[in-house]
């Protein structure tokens, strides 16, 4: 759909450019961000336990440094929707990539005079990044048309392709560039990452304008630009108030979370029935690509046949992954074939459900509505990542995929229930 012709003379009006040209310049500055900002995590990421058991001196705390990012990306997800809902998303993103450089500082720090409490401060601020790098698929919506808003989010979850496969081979050149200093070889990736961070925020600082929330705020309707409508609990309440929202929000937390709890598991399964470090390799990379790679094709089937049609395709590319996974044994290209549908079933979870929750709830509520998203879905992923480890060493891989499959069962009722009682208000299942 483009946009009405009462829309570009409301652009134009407003002193703005081209709408169709605008959305171009916003999705191109939205990508490259996300290229530089998706590089800095892994980069330093598959570090952090090694970096977190040589400052501790014990492995039983390595887990923690992942853990502690988790937590830091949660945490920070509400304040920066305020921010964004009251400055829009320039600030906000800015502002995060900020957050996430001093984290990785914090980081080199601890590492150099070995404090384990001052690592898992520098951690949590760390997970900053991460969450500017899931807000900028809502960026990409605030201006796109209705009937192409999966698309555009989808694209910008495309492009952390290129740092999810590059980051985790820069791991080892980044450590080798600080040999004979006095940081730590592990701590060398964060000093990368704080550089890719404070690049990434200037881009967007510079090149992000105008503002995507803001200029989708002053084309919106007149009764949609109340101030009132703006706040957190207005968030909260357009959440309760629609149905859709709310199966939007459970889809997003339920497929993160059902994907990180066998992935985080996958590489010791792998390990016990005899698969070598090349081979798990392999295996999360085509994770990897089932993820992101094919999130174009996710949004333009979530476009064309619906948000709900892609939820019941997310739901059943999961219990199919599960069940491939955990069956799978010694047979380890039935475990890449399941972890490459588990990727692939976030995606079409991730990308429909980032879509449905900005279709469902009015545009002055958007920012804290996402923020409330992340929130939730970050919070679920950490408890179900802890949560794995223990069903692993009590049940095994095969009932840890077990347990995936049955979250994903109140998620695929929800989806039947609202599609039954609260049908799309317009074709394509999209609002304005």
């Amino acid at each position: 759909m483009t946009a009405s012709p009462g829309t570009d003379r409301l652009a134009t009006a407003a002193g703005l450019p081209d709408l169709a040209r605008l959305r171009r310049r916003t999705t191109g500055v939205l990508i490259a961000s996300q290229m530089l900002g998706g590089l800095g995590v892994p980069i330093s990421i598959a570090l952090a336990p090694v970096l977190a058991s040589e400052v501790s001196g014990t492995e039983a705390l390595s887990g923690l440094a992942s853990t502690a990012a988790v937590i830091g990306t949660a945490l920070i997800s509400l304040p920066l929707a305020a921010l964004m809902t009251a400055r829009g998303r320039r600030p906000g993103l800015v502002l995060a990539y900020l957050i996430g450089a001093a984290g990785a500082g914090l980081v080199v720090l601890a590492a150099t005079i070995k404090s384990f409490p001052l690592l898992m401060l520098g951690m949590a601020a760390f997970g900053s990044a991460s969450s500017a790098n899931l807000q900028a698929r809502f960026a990409a919506a605030d201006l796109a048309a209705p009937d192409r808003r999966a698309r555009s989010i989808s694209v910008v979850v495309w492009a952390s392709t290129i740092g999810a496969v590059l980051g985790p081979n820069l791991s080892a050149p980044a450590s080798r560039s600080f040999a004979g200093t006095s940081i730590p070889e592990t701590a060398g990736p964060f000093v990368w990452a704080a550089a890719v961070f404070l690049v990434t925020g200037t881009l967007i600082a510079v090149l992000l304008r105008p503002d995507p929330l803001l200029t989708a705020r002053a084309l919106a309707a007149p009764e949609e630009q109340t101030r009132e409508g703006r706040s957190l609990r207005a968030g909260f309440a357009a959440v309760k108030a629609s149905p859709r929202a709310r199966l939007a929000l459970v889809t997003v937390a339920v497929s993160h979370t059902t994907m990180v709890s066998i992935m985080v598991m996958t590489p010791m399964d792998l390990g016990h029935h005899g698969a070598g470090l090349e081979l798990v390799g392999l295996v999360i990379s085509g994770h990897i690509a089932g993820m992101f790679a094919f999130s174009p094709l996710m949004g333009w089937l979530a476009d064309r046949l619906g948000r709900l049609s892609g939820i019941g395709l997310a739901a059943g590319l999961l219990s199919i992954a599960a069940l491939l996974a955990g069956t799978a044994g010694p047979h380890h290209g039935q475990s890449a074939a399941g972890l490459f549908l588990l990727g692939l079933g976030w995606s079409a979870g991730m990308v429909s459900g980032s879509a449905l929750l900005t279709d469902s709830v009015p545009q002055p509520a958007r920012a804290a509505v996402q923020g409330l998203s992340d929130l939730t879905m970050n919070t679920a992923a950490g408890v179900g990542g802890a949560a794995a480890g223990l069903v692993m060493a009590q049940a095994g891989y095969g009932w840890l995929n077990a347990v995936g499959a049955c979250l994903l069962l109140p998620m695929a009722a929800l989806a039947l229930f609202t599609a039954r009682r609260h049908p799309a208000p317009a074709k394509g299942e999209v609002s304005s």
